[in-house]
């Protein structure tokens, strides 16, 4: 017998669903001998690529991770002290262990369907209320990008609110944190907001062009200062205060909302999720019950469902940017949901007593560390501080000293000069033990030539702020942050949670647009080490050699993915990756003298982003429009590319288009903006029916943005996080993002984002994924995704109408179904959504880019035989319908309008529906054998948004179990 040796463990096998049987019987249904066939008559030959992918040869998992293992060891872990919103800090395990490695959390979608997403919801109810309390504001968002973009996103708000005309300057301490100061210049710069930067002390608010001010609490070099007279004098002259914030100092502290703070921003990171370099963590958003209808990002609220129950919901949603577009006031389309379950859990887990004594604990040995840096004859300059000391040195030449010798024992301060001073900062944290303290006296006393006096552990000490400093207000009182503190009761809250989400873990999720695909698990082992997670953003870059390998190989890779000449991973999300697109093009023509370039052509198919993304980057919109076939109106393009050339600035375009097209008119559109100075942004969100086969270059665009999470497998997580670098052109690369504390490569624009690469803990996973699936997988991975399309579009077309196809009849990686026609009878495409739910799968997209359709997209991860179960779904779901178009089924009372239905529906004593319990819970075999149950009816969303309720329920709502065993059956909510 003769035996062949090739791998037996092949990486792309295991990503791609479809085996080789699978296959045949795809290419059998759709018509085509072969991918190959089906490619050429999907794709234009016009801009397929010539040659592979010059990428590394693909890894097995446990190459890839031996490979990785060794350059994540050059990342060196220093003990940090360097502060600016970033600390060390303990995940507590049975949180790591159950969320955030766990694929019933990280692969969630979006909670658009909240009747299956009620587990999520309530965690990031709990943030919100977590957020309000500490705050002490009346309303707080489901978690926003991080701290800097926080703050650029009230400086928003309250410029669109100010009633103070022609009000166009902003005062901005000199001690909000200097990243955050960076991405405000970013963002105000474009709309021609001045930032006004000095002492908060000396500021004149008088000025009647200011509208508003942000400080810092405490402040940057760690002094805490009372900023109530500030906040009521502000108020007398009309501004708008916001308060950026550090939470665990809101423990001991007076919040913020007690000053009279309009808004308070900050990052929820050291409530348990890793410094990881710089992200991905929870920026968040309280203001007052005033402005909840114009504050960014998304907020859960509850509400109630079908049978009367409490249910949670997104509320709100009028504004979403694919309703307001360009009249939208942010751009926010991710949250950082998986980061804000972490950072509330954490709350949950501790308690208020707990994280008050954290609190507690650092402030006594910045204290004890105060007291014997004094004795050494050092001058810490803070009256007033909680956590961070600001130690006032003589010379640079002391300072050089003081680095050099911190660093020969592996610790990290923050070196800086203020108002001409050489300074060093030390900020302590929850993981500091008196050994630490003793360790930094070591490092001074030694610099000084002097005796390092003894430090022991205070018992207790006297906090000597001011009396309006201490916090006198409750926090976390809700039963939620008072019950789950033993580990059990805290892993069986968590799964419980878990339970009531449907995730990848239960079936597909064929949401068009969002390519909800597989992250694997060996792409994800990597981001809970501590040499990817235990690094300060800000850091010395030779202790991040590790990363510094990472993000070249990355950037390297995604250029070649592109055909494009440099790429920037700051941008933290698809619609940052946008803006920061736009502002390198806008940097492009300003350098060359054309300021005047400011129009922004956009199809009307766009996403919601786009226009939101250009108003943001100073562009005034210019919709083109779209033919009847879904493709951009070519002749509508041409001609308002004439008409505004003299200002012409950029088109924005999706490829393949948000209809799921390959459009043929691609590269003479893009030509045509060329001809007319204008430059092509290409929005990257299908970039995964391009990876391989074409790229942005090809088809004359000059940046793109990448999503990350979609093609490059991180995962949603629920909402969040998301990753959104951009590749650019050679001619647009000098206008790449850059940051203020870190030389980014030698780029001097300032920053989208807080941290100088963005979310890069996260990185890693499509580092991985790259590795293990090479070029050939990847191109593999996108024809793979583009079979599984037009074999779903060949199953279903006979039962929904695709709306959109190219000149061959096929689609892309995604179609569109109709679903209009089913108004006639009464059913709309909500109710096809809902009632999926009981077939145990997740809606497609509902209703974009086209009202009253589902967008769906299989991927390239999902088994015929997952792909199979969809169809058998949709079929059933086509005949429930048609009993309704036909009269055999009531028009108002079938299975459609009651849908989703919960166990507690079925079980009730006199089921009086004219359709069998067996029909709405068990419509097929699989569903029988593995049922997922919607925690709550179908839930009424307008109820929610008239009765506004975005924190946990008082204690007197709750009510004993059992009396919610059998709710009253209510009937449908219409």
């Amino acid at each position: 017998m003769l035996l062949k040796t090739k791998p037996a463990d092949v990486f792309v096998d295991r990503h791609n669903g479809p085996d080789d049987a699978g296959v045949a019987e795809m290419l059998r249904v759709i018509g085509v001998e072969s991918i190959d066939q089906l490619i050429d008559e999907t794709v234009p030959a016009a801009i397929r690529l010539q040659k592979p992918l010059n990428l590394p040869v693909a890894l097995t998992e446990r190459a890839f991770l031996a490979k990785f293992k060794g350059i994540a060891e050059k990342n060196q872990l220093f003990k940090n002290y360097i502060g600016l919103g970033y600390h060390p800090t303990q995940l507590p395990a049975v949180i790591q262990r159950n969320i955030l490695e766990n694929p019933g959390w990280y692969t969630a979608y979006t909670p658009y369907q909240a009747e299956i997403a009620q587990g999520r919801l309530e965690a990031l109810i709990n943030y919100q209320t977590m957020i309000m309390d500490l705050t002490g504001l009346d309303i707080a968002n489901a978690s926003l990008l991080d701290e800097g973009t926080a703050a650029a996103e009230t400086l928003h708000m309250f410029h669109s609110l100010t009633k103070k005309k022609g009000a166009k300057r902003y005062f901005v301490s000199e001690q909000v944190l200097p990243q955050t100061i960076d991405v405000l210049r970013t963002r105000a710069t474009p709309l021609g907001i001045e930032l006004v930067v000095g002492d908060h002390r000396t500021a004149d608010l008088t000025d009647e062009s200011l509208f508003g001010a942000i400080l810092q609490y405490p402040a940057a070099d760690g002094a805490v200062y009372d900023y109530t007279d500030f906040i009521s004098k502000a108020h007398e002259y009309s501004l708008f205060v916001t308060v950026a914030a550090d939470l665990l100092s809101l423990t001991l502290l007076t919040p913020p909302g007690e000053m009279g703070a309009d808004a308070v921003v900050g990052n929820s990171q050291r409530f348990g999720v890793p410094m990881g370099y710089g992200g991905p963590h929870a920026g968040f958003l309280a203001t007052k019950d005033q402005f909840k209808r114009v504050i960014p990002g998304r907020i859960i609220g509850q509400s109630i469902d079908a049978a009367g129950n409490k249910a949670y919901r997104m509320a709100l949603q009028t504004r979403e940017q694919h309703i307001r577009r360009e009249k939208a006031t942010s751009n926010i389309c991710t949250a950082q949901v998986l980061l804000s379950v972490l950072a509330g859990m954490y709350a949950v887990y501790h308690g208020p007593q707990r994280i008050r004594q954290f609190a507690s604990n650092v402030h006594a040995l910045a204290q004890t560390l105060a007291g014997a840096l004094g004795e050494l004859g050092l001058n810490q300059r803070n009256q007033f501080y909680f956590d961070t000391l600001d130690i006032k040195l003589e010379s640079e030449e002391l300072q050089t000293a003081i680095k050099q010798e911190a660093e020969a024992a592996r610790i990290n301060f923050r070196y800086f000069t203020e108002h001409g001073t050489p300074r060093v900062g030390i900020s302590l944290n929850q993981n500091t033990e008196i050994e630490d303290v003793q360790d930094i006296v070591a490092v001074f006393a030694k610099v000084l030539g002097k005796d390092a006096p003894t430090v022991e552990n205070p018992a207790e000490v006297e906090v000597n702020w001011d009396e309006a400093l201490i916090r006198q207000s409750e926090y976390l009182t809700h039963p939620i942050f008072n019950t789950h503190h033993s580990e059990h009761e805290m892993l069986r809250y968590m799964k419980q949670l878990e339970n009531k989400d449907l995730s990848l873990a239960h079936s597909m999720i064929s949401l068009g647009s969002c390519t909800m695909k597989l992250n694997a698990t060996a792409e994800m082992i990597p981001v809970t080490w501590p040499e990817i997670g235990g690094l300060h953003p800000f850091a010395p870059r030779e202790q991040a050699a590790g990363y510094t390998e990472i993000f070249q190989d990355l950037e390297k890779w995604l250029c070649e993915v592109t055909g494009f000449d440099a790429v920037s991973l700051q941008p933290n999300s698809g619609a940052q990756g946008e803006y920061a697109g736009l502002l390198a093009i806008k940097g492009y023509h300003d350098a060359r003298g054309d300021q005047h370039r400011n129009v922004a052509l956009i199809p009307a198919s766009a996403h919601g982003t786009n226009p939101a993304s250009a108003v943001m980057a100073g562009m005034t919109v210019v919709v083109v429009k779209s033919t009847e076939q879904g493709n951009i109106d070519v002749a509508d393009l041409t001609a308002k590319a004439e008409q505004y050339a003299d200002r012409l600035s950029c088109l924005m375009v999706t490829y393949p288009s948000t209809h799921g097209v390959y459009e043929e008119t691609i590269i003479d559109i893009c030509a045509t903006i060329h001809q007319h100075g204008g430059r092509v942004y290409m929005d990257g969100a299908n970039m995964n029916a391009q990876v391989g086969l074409t790229s942005p270059a090809i088809i004359g665009a000059d940046v793109c943005h990448l999503n990350l999470h979609k093609t490059f497998c991180i995962p949603h997580g629920g909402g969040g996080p998301g990753v959104g670098p951009i590749g650019v052109v050679a001619d647009l690369a000098p206008y790449l993002p850059g940051h203020v504390l870190i030389d980014a490569d030698g780029r001097t624009a300032s920053a989208v984002t807080s941290a100088p690469w963005g979310s890069a803990s996260i990185l890693p996973i499509s580092y991985a994924y790259i590795n293990m699936m090479g070029g050939e997988g990847l191109t593999q991975a996108t024809r793979i995704a583009i079979l599984n399309a037009n074999y779903l579009k060949a199953k279903l077309e006979e039962h929904y109408p695709v709306l959109y196809t190219g000149s061959n009849g096929r689609c892309a990686h995604e179609m569109i179904l109709d679903c209009r026609q089913f108004k006639k009878a009464g059913i709309e495409v909500e109710d096809i959504a809902k009632r999926l739910m009981d077939y145990g799968f997740h809606a497609p997209t509902v209703s974009f880019p086209v009202a009253g359709t589902l967008m769906v997209e299989p991927t390239e991860s999902e088994s015929t035989e997952e792909l199979d179960r969809f169809v058998e779904a949709m079929v059933k779901i086509r005949e429930e319908i048609r009993e309704v178009e036909e009269g055999r089924a009531d028009a108002k009372d079938n299975v459609l309008k009651h849908a989703p239905h919960t166990a507690a529906t079925v079980l009730v004593h006199d089921w009086t529906r004219p359709y069998s319990r067996e029909q709405a819970v068990y419509p097929t075999a699989y569903a029988r054998a593995y049922k997922f149950w919607p925690a709550v009816s179908r839930i009424d969303s307008a109820y929610g948004d008239r009765n506004l309720i975005c924190s946990c329920t008082s204690i007197e709502e709750y009510v004993d179990a059992e009396e919610q065993l059998v709710p009253t059956d209510k009937g449908p909510s219409y």
